[in-house]
């Protein structure tokens, strides 16, 4: 079986409303990121690969399955929407065990399935726990685990890391970098961190567009010698930031050390630096939307 999602010339929407115009990605096993702001269409393209909106037109297809044989794409994909919510006065292990019934798993394996995922998602010591008692992180995890309890050839989450504290975070890219080694994962977020520390090819998505796709690295690159810092005083902030694309700011005490977009003719007091992915990330916003 083919272990990738093609998609051609892809047009999706609510109603008479097109949000996805004219999407064209091939995303192989490993991690995957689709960067971009919200509303940029991240979402609608996710419930579009899992079938829960129909396609205008275009051709999709999911480890060689055609995505209008619905049956068949739910036995291969995982989905972690970003307004996940379940079985609140369920227990984790029992929620697990529900879900898994529902995908038509046999109890044996079953059994052992939720073991070895309890294991990967860490909440075996908080298995009795009934869900809703669950932190923010503990959710999410647990939100990977419904979305896996199947075994599945793909797993798709959207903004899992939104409003978990560091740690959870960091927790949480761990848990998809280790189930990329043998899936297609798909990561969609507005956050280019999270991409930066797990996958090495993005898609960037802007006003229902691909505007991006290739390496993080090559990302980087296209914003290499367009990005400088240099210290602004308190008084000048509002100003600079009116004149330049803001990457990044730090508080020096006496001036604000300022990172920045620019295009323009060299200046003395700018100092040249090494781009991030957040650079690249709005150096090809950009050169799109025509900020200044």
């Amino acid at each position: 079986m083919h272990e990738n999602i093609v998609i051609n010339n892809l047009y999706a929407g609510y109603g008479r409303k097109k949000v996805l115009h004219g999407i064209d990605l091939n995303i192989n096993k490993g991690m995957f990121g689709l960067l971009g702001r919200n509303g940029a269409g991240k979402s609608t393209l996710m419930k579009t690969l899992v079938g829960l909106l129909e396609k205008k037109s275009g051709e999709i297809s999911v480890c060689g399955i055609d995505i209008s044989n619905r049956k068949q794409i739910r036995e291969i994909i995982g989905y972690l929407p970003q307004d996940f919510n379940m079985y609140p006065n369920m227990k984790v292990d029992e929620a697990l065990k529900y879900l898994g019934t529902l995908s038509g798993m046999k109890s044996k394996l079953l059994n052992k399935r939720v073991e070895d995922v309890l294991d990967l998602i860490n909440l075996q010591n908080d298995r009795k726990k009934k869900v809703k008692s669950l932190s923010g992180g503990m959710k999410r995890r647990l939100g990977i685990g419904q979305a896996i309890i199947h075994n599945p050839k793909v797993l798709i989450v959207d903004e899992p890391t939104a409003g978990l504290d560091p740690e959870e975070r960091i927790r949480f890219r761990n848990i998809l970098a280790d189930l990329a080694e043998d899936k297609v994962v798909i990561l969609s977020t507005h956050i280019a961190g999270d991409i930066e520390s797990t996958s090495k090819n993005l898609a960037i998505m802007n006003e229902g567009k691909i505007v991006f796709n290739g390496k993080v690295d090559d990302l980087k690159g296209m914003a290499r010698g367009f990005v400088y810092k240099t210290n602004i005083a308190f008084e000048d902030i509002k100003d600079f930031k009116n004149r330049y694309i803001i990457t990044s700011q730090r508080d020096n005490g006496e001036f604000v050390e300022m990172k920045f977009l620019y295009k323009g003719s060299p200046v003395s007091s700018f100092t040249p630096v090494e781009p991030s992915i957040e650079d690249g990330y709005l150096n090809v916003l950009y050169d799109v939307s025509g900020v200044k």
